[in-house]
């Protein structure tokens, strides 16, 4: 009796991992980086690169194979891939492989009895929370890349920090969006990140994107420059649509009265204003037929710092679409 699982341990990780060692090596990465990605020994990189170890040549020829080692080797030397993420996809991929192809076709070289047996492998979703998360958050980081590699976009953060954010593909609150803890800031003419994107973490342009989203925009991302009618123009000249909101117009049920502590009255204007903003998107984006990838803006007012909000499918293309466009 032979388990598919056998089969994945002595044939399909030796190959896989040597392949990626290989890989990894050419990328410029020491013995040592190598084996702490892969969390082997260096021993066992050695052996890789001295091509002690067998590699099958069933998975050595498979395309899906070859693009994935490709892809998890550039996602962890840039950055933009956790261990976390690459083990995900990783896992998938065998997965897909289990049920009814490859890993399935050596699993019954090996059991012949299997032959005929109507069996069903499939122990894994392919589009499980995890690995989507994981997605949202690479999207994110290569988004982010792209801002602190720009030259100038510094000079484009508001007094308030700017924010990448993108969201989940069936998000309904704070929780689904992925940004930076902190938000971006200009520190000495530098664009600072001050920490990994992390879910929940974004309320005011993460509340943008999913007021656009629940007003029928296709989008799943959002990033909040600083306004200026050069901005404006700028987007007009490049072809996108651009859209003005005005937060003072919004409902006047949410003024505030004089009944708050003054303890809490900080954080009350805080809601307010998010609030009476969240209100004025929904208000002009009504009814619109809007495209994947457009601007969002206010020109300021009371309390309130003028800001315009790039709405588009993906982190990374919201900041390219700033980086070819504003700088």
């Amino acid at each position: 009796m032979k388990f598919v699982e056998e089969i994945v341990v002595e044939e399909f990780l030796p190959t896989f991992r040597s392949m990626l060692a290989e890989d990894l090596r050419e990328r410029g990465f020491t013995q040592r980086e190598v084996a702490d990605a892969l969390g082997i020994s260096q021993s066992a990189v050695s052996k890789y690169a001295h091509g002690e170890v067998g590699r099958r040549g069933d998975f050595l020829d498979d395309e899906r194979v070859q693009q994935l080692v490709t892809r998890v080797g550039e996602g962890l030397a840039s950055g933009d891939m956790t261990p976390v993420q690459a083990l995900v996809e990783t896992e998938v991929l065998i997965r897909r492989l289990e049920e009814g192809d490859l890993l399935a076709d050596l699993h019954a070289e090996a059991m012949p009895e299997l032959a005929g047996v109507d069996a069903d492998f499939s122990v894994h979703d392919p589009d499980s929370a995890l690995r989507t998360t994981e997605r949202v958050r690479s999207s994110v980081r290569r988004g982010l890349r792209t801002l602190t590699n720009a030259s100038g976009f510094a000079g484009l953060i508001p007094n308030v920090g700017s924010n990448l954010a993108e969201c989940l593909p069936d998000a309904t609150d704070l929780e689904d969006v992925a940004a930076v803890p902190g938000r971006i800031f200009d520190v000495k003419g530098r664009t600072t990140v001050p920490g990994e994107p992390e879910f929940g973490v974004s309320e005011h342009v993460a509340g943008v994107l999913l007021e656009a989203r629940a007003a029928g925009a296709d989008v799943a991302a959002a990033l909040n420059v600083r306004y200026t009618p050069e901005v404006v123009a700028a987007f007009e000249a490049a072809g996108y649509e651009t859209v003005a909101f005005d937060p003072d117009e919004a409902d006047d049920s949410h003024d505030s009265d004089d009944s708050h502590d003054s303890d809490d009255s900080h954080d009350s204007d805080d809601d307010e204003r998010d609030e009476r903003e969240t209100d004025a998107i929904a208000a002009a984006l009504d009814g619109r037929d809007l495209p994947d990838t457009f601007l969002l803006y206010q020109t300021g007012g009371f309390g309130i710092e003028p800001i315009a909000y790039v709405l588009a499918p993906d982190a990374p293309t919201a900041a390219r679409v700033v980086r070819d466009t504003l700088l």
